[in-house]
Protein backbone atom coordinates (compact mmCIF):
# COMPACT_ATOMS: atom_id res chain seq x y z
CA UNK A 1 0.00 0.00 0.00
CA UNK A 2 1.60 3.53 -1.00
CA UNK A 3 1.17 5.89 1.92
CA UNK A 4 0.36 9.38 0.70
CA UNK A 5 4.02 11.22 1.15
CA UNK A 6 5.33 8.33 -1.08
CA UNK A 7 5.47 9.25 -4.96
CA UNK A 8 4.00 7.99 -7.38
CA UNK A 9 8.04 6.68 -8.39
CA UNK A 10 8.39 5.20 -4.90
CA UNK A 11 7.48 0.97 -5.07
CA UNK A 12 4.93 -0.03 -2.80
CA UNK A 13 6.48 -1.68 0.55
CA UNK A 14 8.09 -4.70 0.09
CA UNK A 15 8.20 -6.86 3.40
CA UNK A 16 11.97 -7.45 3.93
CA UNK A 17 12.53 -11.40 5.00
CA UNK A 18 13.38 -13.02 8.65
CA UNK A 19 17.29 -13.44 7.44
CA UNK A 20 17.80 -9.72 6.98
CA UNK A 21 17.83 -10.24 2.54
CA UNK A 22 17.52 -6.97 1.57
CA UNK A 23 18.88 -4.52 4.68
CA UNK A 24 22.99 -4.35 2.95
CA UNK A 25 21.96 -0.97 1.11
CA UNK A 26 21.56 1.17 3.99
CA UNK A 27 23.78 3.88 2.68
CA UNK A 28 22.95 5.46 -0.72
CA UNK A 29 25.24 7.84 -2.33
CA UNK A 30 24.07 9.38 -5.78
CA UNK A 31 26.23 12.24 -7.78
CA UNK A 32 24.10 14.34 -9.23
CA UNK A 33 24.87 17.19 -11.94
CA UNK A 34 23.23 20.33 -12.79
CA UNK A 35 21.54 18.88 -16.28
CA UNK A 36 19.07 16.70 -16.35
CA UNK A 37 21.64 13.37 -16.64
CA UNK A 38 21.39 12.60 -13.00
CA UNK A 39 17.76 12.81 -12.16
CA UNK A 40 17.10 8.89 -13.14
CA UNK A 41 20.24 7.87 -11.07
CA UNK A 42 18.57 10.09 -7.92
CA UNK A 43 15.01 8.52 -9.00
CA UNK A 44 16.61 5.18 -8.08
CA UNK A 45 18.21 6.15 -5.40
CA UNK A 46 15.04 7.85 -4.18
CA UNK A 47 12.89 4.43 -4.54
CA UNK A 48 15.27 3.02 -2.94
CA UNK A 49 15.52 4.19 0.34
CA UNK A 50 11.44 4.63 0.42
CA UNK A 51 11.10 1.08 0.29
CA UNK A 52 14.44 0.20 2.61
CA UNK A 53 14.61 3.41 4.75
CA UNK A 54 17.88 3.82 3.93
CA UNK A 55 20.00 7.08 4.26
CA UNK A 56 20.33 9.17 1.20
CA UNK A 57 23.85 11.10 0.61
CA UNK A 58 23.94 13.57 -3.07
CA UNK A 59 26.89 14.62 -4.25
CA UNK A 60 27.53 17.33 -6.77
CA UNK A 61 31.19 17.50 -7.97
CA UNK A 62 32.10 21.12 -8.50
CA UNK A 63 34.68 21.13 -11.65
CA UNK A 64 37.93 23.42 -12.04
CA UNK A 65 40.40 23.53 -14.92
CA UNK A 66 44.40 24.16 -13.82
CA UNK A 67 44.92 27.26 -13.92
CA UNK A 68 46.72 28.70 -17.49
CA UNK A 69 49.53 30.28 -15.36
CA UNK A 70 49.69 31.36 -11.60
CA UNK A 71 46.08 32.62 -12.00
CA UNK A 72 44.25 30.48 -9.48
CA UNK A 73 41.57 27.70 -10.33
CA UNK A 74 38.78 28.29 -12.86
CA UNK A 75 35.55 27.16 -12.08
CA UNK A 76 32.58 26.75 -14.64
CA UNK A 77 30.36 27.03 -11.90
CA UNK A 78 29.64 29.60 -9.81
CA UNK A 79 29.88 27.86 -5.45
CA UNK A 80 25.72 29.55 -5.72
CA UNK A 81 25.16 27.70 -8.58
CA UNK A 82 26.49 24.50 -7.15
CA UNK A 83 25.02 24.84 -3.84
CA UNK A 84 21.62 25.18 -5.92
CA UNK A 85 22.24 22.31 -7.55
CA UNK A 86 22.51 19.85 -4.29
CA UNK A 87 20.12 21.78 -2.74
CA UNK A 88 17.19 20.92 -5.16
CA UNK A 89 18.26 17.43 -5.15
CA UNK A 90 18.34 17.16 -1.29
CA UNK A 91 15.11 18.83 -1.15
CA UNK A 92 13.46 16.44 -3.68
CA UNK A 93 14.76 13.46 -1.74
CA UNK A 94 12.69 15.02 1.73
CA UNK A 95 9.58 15.36 0.15
CA UNK A 96 9.75 11.63 -0.59
CA UNK A 97 10.10 11.28 3.37
CA UNK A 98 14.24 10.16 2.82
CA UNK A 99 16.96 10.78 5.21
CA UNK A 100 18.99 12.83 2.72
CA UNK A 101 21.95 14.86 3.29
CA UNK A 102 24.14 16.45 0.73
CA UNK A 103 27.60 17.90 0.34
CA UNK A 104 29.15 19.44 -2.55
CA UNK A 105 32.47 18.60 -3.74
CA UNK A 106 35.28 20.19 -5.57
CA UNK A 107 37.44 18.34 -7.99
CA UNK A 108 39.84 18.71 -10.85
CA UNK A 109 38.56 18.01 -14.43
CA UNK A 110 39.46 14.38 -15.21
CA UNK A 111 39.71 13.91 -11.68
CA UNK A 112 35.61 13.13 -11.19
CA UNK A 113 35.48 9.71 -10.39
CA UNK A 114 38.35 9.91 -7.69
CA UNK A 115 36.25 12.54 -6.02
CA UNK A 116 32.85 10.43 -6.12
CA UNK A 117 34.72 7.31 -4.87
CA UNK A 118 36.52 9.21 -2.14
CA UNK A 119 32.92 10.78 -0.90
CA UNK A 120 31.02 7.61 -1.21
CA UNK A 121 34.35 5.90 1.22
CA UNK A 122 34.61 8.84 3.30
CA UNK A 123 30.60 8.74 4.05
CA UNK A 124 31.07 4.98 4.08
CA UNK A 125 28.61 4.12 1.39
CA UNK A 126 27.05 0.54 0.60
CA UNK A 127 26.47 1.42 -3.24
CA UNK A 128 26.75 4.14 -5.47
CA UNK A 129 23.74 5.18 -7.89
CA UNK A 130 25.07 7.11 -10.98
CA UNK A 131 24.14 7.86 -14.32
CA UNK A 132 25.75 6.97 -17.21
CA UNK A 133 25.71 9.48 -20.13
CA UNK A 134 24.41 8.18 -23.49
CA UNK A 135 27.41 7.75 -26.17
CA UNK A 136 28.17 5.93 -28.96
CA UNK A 137 30.37 2.83 -28.18
CA UNK A 138 33.51 3.56 -29.83
CA UNK A 139 33.79 6.95 -28.64
CA UNK A 140 33.21 4.91 -24.61
CA UNK A 141 35.37 2.39 -25.57
CA UNK A 142 37.98 5.36 -26.83
CA UNK A 143 37.46 8.22 -23.71
CA UNK A 144 35.84 5.84 -21.53
CA UNK A 145 33.66 7.72 -18.86
CA UNK A 146 32.94 8.80 -15.13
CA UNK A 147 30.42 5.93 -14.59
CA UNK A 148 33.54 2.92 -15.93
CA UNK A 149 35.90 5.09 -13.64
CA UNK A 150 33.80 4.58 -10.92
CA UNK A 151 33.06 1.39 -11.34
CA UNK A 152 36.91 0.48 -11.27
CA UNK A 153 37.79 2.90 -8.22
CA UNK A 154 34.73 2.09 -5.90
CA UNK A 155 35.18 0.23 -2.74
CA UNK A 156 31.65 -0.70 -2.91
CA UNK A 157 29.17 -1.93 -5.53
CA UNK A 158 27.54 0.53 -8.11
CA UNK A 159 24.39 0.78 -9.90
CA UNK A 160 24.85 2.68 -13.56
CA UNK A 161 21.45 4.13 -14.70
CA UNK A 162 20.71 4.76 -18.26
CA UNK A 163 18.85 8.20 -18.22
CA UNK A 164 15.60 8.20 -20.16
CA UNK A 165 15.94 8.72 -24.35
CA UNK A 166 13.03 11.16 -24.12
Amino acid sequence: MLHSERPAECPPSSTTSSDGAGDSFKRILVPVDAGDLSAAALALAIRLCCDTESMLRVVHIRIFDRPVRNSGRFYPETSEAATAVLDNAVGRGWRFGTKASGVVVEAERGHIAQAICAAAADWNADVIVIARRPRRAVISLVFGSVADRVVRRANCPVLIVRPDPS
